[in-house]
């Protein structure tokens, strides 16, 4: 009786009918490829689970130098299921990561980013930039030594682009050099601002996709079945794979707890063989491919040059490829597509076992 009354509370103040109607009202079209849609929704359930287990270490996290190193130790060992959050914060943050990388090169091969779709593509790329930066950031406070050097190639790198390198360094790091300045600047990202640029473009892509549709390729436009209504049918589905993924997290951070290395030395030098997280290796095992000098130019601001200009070209693709959504096939950039796919994955897998 209490659970009626509740409902005709609501009923009298909000048109829950009408919503009902606008949610059975949807559907998904339904084709070959239409496994890539789930991805979307996966992130964004990763990403809820990330907020949960971040707030709760935020509670016990002291952001300080001298401090931050120790306060990760007793999340661990003296705070109740504190170790189970922090592990779970970590495969999850992982596990985000691959999946918006998965969702955008599925955008990209798909050719989900064409007219009227650009803005998609634009607050999708945005996103995996932010979320990159949240897993840096949230790295960093660690304050180990792995952390700690990782942090500072990775601001140096940033300083090596003309003429802007130089104050998004210092930006970055609050100095000259990587510092407690630096943990708190980070800090502040990771749970202030990261946060709320996330939300913002996470609805802002949610709306996107509500006002396009959903995106069917070009070749499977004349194959399509039926639509499936998308309340209940492929909520349905959501759930069941972030069911299985929400398993597969508390796997593994049952079974592989992150390590926490030694504090932080600023003074120390960089621990030998250090590699920066699977997302960065790419980029690491790119630079090497450069000398140290180009014809009388450094050739690491070199590398850094050429890595921005594949970067930018690759967001731009969306306004490079002109072509709706509705048109003839670009085998030119499915090519390209293919080739930004494969290099990120065989420099990734180089970087590993190097």
């Amino acid at each position: 009786m209490s659970c009626r009354r509740l409902k005709d509370w609501f009923d009298e103040r909000y048109d829950l009918e009408g919503l009902a109607g606008i949610a059975r009202g949807k559907h998904v079209p339904s084709h070959r490829h239409d496994i890539w849609y789930f991805a979307g929704g996966l992130t964004l359930f990763l990403f809820c689970i990330q907020f949960i287990t971040g707030m709760a270490l935020a509670f016990y996290y002291v952001p300080h130098p001298e401090h931050a190193h120790k306060s990760i130790i007793e999340i661990v060992t003296k705070l109740n299921m504190g170790w189970l959050f922090r592990s779970i914060h970590h495969w999850g943050a992982q596990l985000a990561i691959v999946v918006l990388f998965i969702h955008l090169f599925s955008t990209l091969l798909l050719k989900a980013y064409r007219k009227p779709r650009e803005l998609l593509w634009v607050t999708g790329f945005v996103m995996l930039a932010v979320s990159i930066f949240f897993g840096l950031s949230g790295y960093f406070l660690l304050w180990d030594e792995r952390a700690f050097a990782a942090v500072r190639v990775a601001t140096g790198g940033a300083g090596n682009l003309p003429v802007v390198g130089g104050l998004i360094k210092g930006f970055l790091r609050g100095g000259i050099d990587v510092t407690g300045e630096t943990l708190t600047r980070f800090y502040a990202f990771h749970v202030a601002v990261l946060p709320i640029v996330t939300l913002a473009l996470a609805g802002a892509h949610v709306v996107l996709v509500q006002v396009h549709g959903m995106s069917v390729p070009l070749s499977q436009q004349h194959r399509q079945g039926r639509p499936e209504p998308f309340f209940p049918d492929m909520l349905c589905k959501d759930m069941i794979i972030w069911l299985i993924f929400l398993g597969i997290v508390v796997t593994l951070a049952v079974l592989l707890p992150p390590e926490i290395g030694k504090k932080a030395d600023p003074l120390a030098p960089a621990p030998e063989n250090i590699k920066p997280e699977w997302y960065f290796l790419f980029l690491f095992e790119t630079l090497k491919l450069f000398p140290g000098e180009i014809l009388g130019l450094n050739g690491e601001t070199i590398a850094i040059l050429v890595i921005s200009a594949a970067i930018l070209f690759f967001f731009l693709i969306p306004f490079v490829d002109r072509r709706s959504a509705a048109q003839q096939k670009s085998p030119v950039f499915t090519w390209i597509g293919i080739l930004y796919v494969v290099y990120f994955a065989v420099m990734t897998f180089i970087g590993f076992v190097s």
